[in-house]
């Protein structure tokens, strides 16, 4: 499935986000303050986290066509002090970025998804960088008392890359066959269809409708619906707000099952 953002949109929001993330951990009183959507880490932690993931992704891309994940070799320790500790920051996601200007959006390169709808190319880490920023933007802002809205743009690509990306699989479902159903408040939609085929991702024209390409067997109507703005549709399914801040119509209990489902890959 292929992304609605232009490869140069997602590098210019990956840059946007990047610059997001540091402002709010330039923001703090504390580093070492707890992160309340992360709370195994400090905002040291997740701005470590960033820094290291970003270039170990950079030489990944950089790597292109692997067998394994790529590590970036000999790179410094994140700083402590608060200055150098932006910079290293900065650094990490112009790693990130040139090594994806490089590549550009089809060079085929290892990625932790294997089954999944997402293609493994740099074009595909790319959208998948943009929304693990946007979502950790987001814990940094929470962890210092200034959760802002997700952007628009990052927003409403980031329910089907989620779904398309981490869900989806062709390991087949438990269940009985089912499908969940995400209607932005901006006007887009999707479903995630799951059967004994696995799980799938297909867009929705409007709500109330079934995907344009309704598969043989797929179930007529969803058995939970949840309805919000693109950004809080992100949050929930990434778990960082609670399901009462959108509205779910449907079998609610469905999400316990998908949330404790283990695809056998």
């Amino acid at each position: 499935m292929t992304t609605t953002l232009a490869f140069p949109v997602l590098l210019r929001l990956i840059d946007e986000r990047s610059r997001a993330f540091r402002a709010a951990v330039a923001s703090a009183p504390d580093l070492d303050v707890q992160v309340p959507t992360c709370p195994e880490w400090t905002l040291f932690d997740l701005a470590r986290h960033i820094g290291e993931g970003r270039r170990d992704w950079a030489a990944t891309v950089a790597a292109g066509p692997a067998e394994a994940k790529s590590a970036a070799e000999g790179a410094p320790a994140a700083p402590r002090e608060r200055e150098a500790l932006s910079a290293w920051l900065a650094e990490s996601t112009e790693r990130l970025l040139d090594a994806l200007r490089k590549a550009g959006p089809d060079r085929g390169c290892w990625t932790w998804w294997g089954s999944s709808q997402s293609p493994r190319t740099s074009g595909a880490v790319a959208r998948h960088q943009l929304q693990q920023l946007t979502v950790h933007t987001y814990d940094a802002q929470v962890a210092v008392g200034a959760p802002e809205p997700l952007p628009d743009e990052a927003a409403l690509d980031g329910v089907e890359e989620f779904l398309s990306t981490c869900v989806a699989t062709t390991s087949a479902w438990p269940h009985e066959p089912s499908a969940f159903d995400f209607h932005a408040a901006e006007g887009r939609s999707w479903r995630l269809t799951v059967d004994g085929d696995g799980a799938r991702c297909t867009r929705v024209a409007a709500p109330g409708t079934t995907p344009d390409a309704a598969e043989d067997g797929a179930p007529d109507a969803a058995g939970v619906s949840v309805h919000g703005t693109a950004g809080e549709l992100v949050l929930f399914v990434y778990d960082r707000i609670p399901a009462g801040s959108v509205r779910i119509e449907g079998d609610a209990g469905l999400f316990d099952l998908l949330r404790a489902w283990e695809p056998e890959e």
